[in-house]
């Protein structure tokens, strides 16, 4: 509790522009838009655009509690930090531990996206490049993401809001193509149960593919572990949080409808994420080169997302760093920078081992499936966890604080809202929609069951030998510098 902080992250360094595309490039939208949301076209066929509105919808009530206690609770330690002071420390350390795990997978996931996505372009458009040379984009990437961070937390910020700014104005552009070119197609029923896709029929087709969009919006929380670099962060956390999940999900609405109305509701069931039938087919087949500028935007969404997600695990490991629940040396700051180098360099070996190690073992596409599957399991697991501290806390913090809409309706639809995505991305066949995974995808579940199960060894440890370490996962930082001023070199006085 008395002891020296290594340092404090460079304060006011970004504001609510910056902080918001963090959390609008860690949705991925372009590489969400073309890739994910088209696996609920399976169930929803042409009515998909209800099932992406239900999922919006949905993800609101959850991006409202996250929203609620980052103004409460602005710090680096976010979802930890929530947790902790929602419920109780040991479920905040928890949480951290598990998050700060998958946050560090997902680079390596967007590295390898980044990877097979370009080699297999480059080889569609020119045989001679090898398919299966994909590993150097995965490599160029991993260097770009760790400079960036490196840079601090200002640079990275801006350098994911110009990459956010590129893929939402290209995949908007197209859509407005898309609604021109459909004309008399334009069509409201697909905002209703009319085109579900054969053996899902209405509102059932609708649930199974919202279920499969909700995934699509992962990431909106991004922005809350760059609290403490940020102005105004009680205020601009909040309309960060909010509007990323908002904004975004309406650009999803918005494409989905315009790729609907365009290719036909009724034979949208057939619609995915490769070949003839996707955004990138239709792209090719009708709007001739305007696919080169769909490419590069999902290349460019696997490079913000992966930038983003770095921030957040560097952040999270360092705010739990600094507390000595996770190695101290994760909080070392750079002089000049005030980045979290150690994490960063940890962040980056273990991005270039998980793709040359699972890209290799397995192969790219297979590796980018695991990998999703760890990563969505445990961060679902988070948000249900999360709508369940929001309650907690403001039960606590007693009546004048507590609205009850807010506060304890929205967690209770939060948490209905991502119980069955839980079980589908788990691939728990409670649905019948739902894929049983098969090996090595099935590891999943697995990996993730070791990973807590060591957290849970951990915890007791701290528990026994420093159990205020555990009790610090509650504390918000950002007050007590404020109250005791950082000296000139960046620490804080015991």
């Amino acid at each position: 509790m008395h002891e020296e902080t290594t340092g404090v992250l460079r304060r006011d360094a970004v504001g609510l522009r910056e902080v918001l595309f963090q959390s609008v490039t860690a949705m991925a939208p372009a590489a969400a838009v073309a890739a994910s949301i088209p696996a609920g076209a399976a169930f929803a066929g042409g009515s998909l655009p209800l099932a992406v509105l239900i999922a919006l919808v949905a993800c609101l009530f959850t991006a409202s509690c996250v929203a609620e206690l980052a103004r409460e609770l602005p710090a680096a330690g976010s979802v930890a930090t929530y947790a902790a002071r929602g419920l109780h420390p040991a479920v905040g350390f928890l949480v951290g531990w598990g998050y700060v795990f998958v946050e560090m997978l997902v680079p390596p996931l967007l590295l390898l996206q980044l990877g097979f996505t370009a080699a297999g372009t480059l080889h569609e458009e020119w045989s001679s490049y090898p398919a299966g040379l994909w590993w150097p984009w995965s490599l160029a990437g991993a260097g770009v993401i760790t400079v960036a961070g490196y840079l601090g937390v200002r640079a990275s910020a801006r350098f994911g809001t110009v990459l956010g700014v590129f893929e939402i104005l290209v995949f908007l552009v197209f859509a407005v193509l898309l609604i021109g070119k459909a004309g008399d197609a334009n069509t409201l029923s697909v905002f209703g149960t009319s085109h579900t896709a054969d053996g899902y029929a209405g509102i059932s087709g609708v649930f199974a593919g919202s279920v499969y969009t909700v995934l699509a919006f992962a990431g909106f929380e991004a922005a809350a572990p760059l609290a403490e670099e940020t102005r105004d962060p009680r205020r601009t956390m909040h309309r960060a949080v909010l509007g990323a999940a908002l904004g975004i999900g309406l650009f999803y609405v918005v494409t989905t409808y315009a790729m609907t109305v365009y290719f036909g509701p009724d034979r949208f069931a057939k619609f995915g994420a490769s070949g003839e039938a996707s955004w990138d087919g239709v792209a090719r087949a009708s709007f001739g080169l305007f696919w080169v500028l769909v490419f590069l935007a999902v290349i460019n969404s696997t490079i913000a997302n992966a930038n983003a997600c770095a921030n957040v695990s560097t952040r999270t490991a360092f705010a739990l760093a600094r507390i000595r629940v996770l190695p101290r040396l994760l909080a070392t700051l750079h002089p000049r920078h005030r980045s979290p180098v150690a994490g960063i360099a940890l962040q980056t070996v273990v991005a270039v081992g998980a793709v040359l190690g699972l890209g290799f073992g397995y192969d790219p596409v297979t590796a980018f499936l695991l990998l999703a599957t760890v990563i969505v399991t445990v961060v679902v697991g988070v948000y249900i966890v999360v709508n369940l501290a929001c309650a907690g806390y403001f039960l606590r913090a007693g009546r004048a604080a507590l609205k009850p809409v807010r506060h304890l309706l929205f967690p209770v639809l939060g948490i209905a809202a991502f119980v069955p995505a839980l079980l589908t991305a788990a691939g728990l066949p409670v649905f019948d929609f739902v894929t049983e995974l098969t090996a090595p995808v099935s590891y999943a579940g697995p990996i993730v069951g070791i990973w807590m199960a060591a957290g849970v060894l951990v915890l007791l440890l701290l528990i026994r030998r420093h159990p205020e370490r555990i009790a610090e996962t509650a504390r918000v930082h950002l007050d007590r510098y404020d109250q005791a001023g950082p000296r000139q070199d960046g620490t804080v006085p015991r």
